[in-house]
């Protein structure tokens, strides 16, 4: 029997901004110069995001004038009159200790819930992050915050970007081959926009157009659930691609982590996309797509380089729209909208698609399987 999602939890910081706002903030930032200012305008606007969710309640309450919407589990990025400061790196880490177990906790929790596994259940916890560090991590919170057993397996996965909840599950998935009585809670939670600053820079300005916080947990189990269907996993792929490396990056400054996304990124993608999916799935025909959006110009090169139907990557459209991009927690929650929604068919095919620095493309192919089938 093959190991399957038993459920997906999520949870976002309190903090929700529209696009439309956030893009004024940064676009009167003092010292921009108006070609700068165009910049950011279009970034923005051509992002095909409504809204974000972020632990920087303070510029959320600066830019809307509204009461701080969760400022005390925030961190406080605005100056005067909504400057954006420059805080370290050191002062941006200590904010991620501070706000990322909760988040790791709620989405978790909620997960046990939907999945009914109780906390005593858990024999492998895995975290996955590329926003923050600190030992003891994550998985070692998430044992004490959700009252698991202390004999609990803890393995955290940190710094491999966007893509890094495949591996994830990857991971749970080879830990219940060899334990077919272990269930696995994968977690990911990403405080992306922590990292944010004034910039000149074109790569930096499209991180601040994109990037949002949020958190995700998956368990992954052979156990029966018995009611409500799972996503089996059937297998996983990676592939690197030819092309890349200097073009995707997560790297440590001394003001906070540096992505750089160049626009080569989606040229890359949708160049290299067909053969690297092709040689995964083989002779296999998804019936639906989970496609993590590194941006829209992303997902416009997975549909055009995959020759999919206009409304293929709808769920990983609608994620993008509601909640940005959340790095690897963003995955997560497309695979919950397949495996919440009633009208996916039992026996649906889903291939999963993430993308992380190298360039990395991460795969998956589950099967959506009601309840009565498990």
């Amino acid at each position: 029997m093959a190991a399957s999602i038993l459920s997906i939890g999520t949870a976002v910081p309190p903090a929700r901004v529209s696009q439309t706002i956030a893009r004024d903030v940064f676009a009167s930032q003092p010292g921009l110069s108006r070609i700068t200012q165009r910049l950011i305008h279009a970034a923005f606007d051509a992002s095909a995001i409504d809204h974000r969710n972020t632990v920087l309640a303070d510029l959320v309450s600066y830019a809307t004038g509204a009461a701080d919407p969760g400022a005390e589990h925030g961190m406080s990025l605005a100056g005067a009159e909504g400057t954006i400061l420059a805080a370290s790196t050191g002062a941006r880490n200590a904010a991620y200790i501070r706000l990322a177990p909760a988040l790791f906790a709620a989405a978790a929790a909620q997960a046990l819930v939907e999945g009914g596994i109780a906390p005593d259940e858990v024999t492998h916890v895995v975290t996955v992050s590329c926003t923050g560090m600190f030992a003891p991590g994550p998985d070692f919170r998430l044992v004490k915050d959700l009252g698991l057993p202390g004999t609990v397996e803890r393995y955290h996965i940190g710094f491999m970007g966007c893509a890094a909840a495949l591996p994830g599950l990857r991971a749970a998935a080879r830990i219940c081959a060899a334990q077919p009585d272990a269930v696995v809670l994968v977690a990911a939670a990403e405080l992306c926009t922590l990292h944010i600053r004034s910039s000149e820079d074109p790569q930096q300005i499209v991180a601040a157009s994109v990037f949002a916080d949020g958190a995700a947990a998956a368990i992954v189990s052979e156990r029966s659930r018995g009611t409500g269907p799972r996503l089996e996993l059937q297998r996983f792929g990676t592939v690197l691609t030819s092309q890349g490396e200097s073009d995707m990056v997560w790297t440590i400054g001394d003001d906070g982590f540096d992505m750089i996304l160049t626009a080569e990124v989606p040229r890359i993608i949708g160049r290299e996309i067909r053969d690297a999916v092709g040689s995964f799935l083989g002779a296999d025909t998804p019936d639906l797509w989970a496609v993590h959006p590194g941006g829209r110009s992303v997902l416009d090169r997975v549909e055009s380089g995959l020759s999919l139907e206009p409304d293929a990557l709808e769920a990983s459209r609608s994620v993008l729209r509601r909640q940005g991009n959340m790095s690897s927690a963003t995955i997560l929650f497309i695979l919950r909208e397949l495996l919440c929604d009633e009208a996916v068919p039992d026996g649906a095919l889903i291939a999963a698609l993430a993308f992380g620095p190298g360039l990395t493309v991460e795969s998956a192919l589950l099967t959506r399987t009601a309840a009565d089938r498990a």
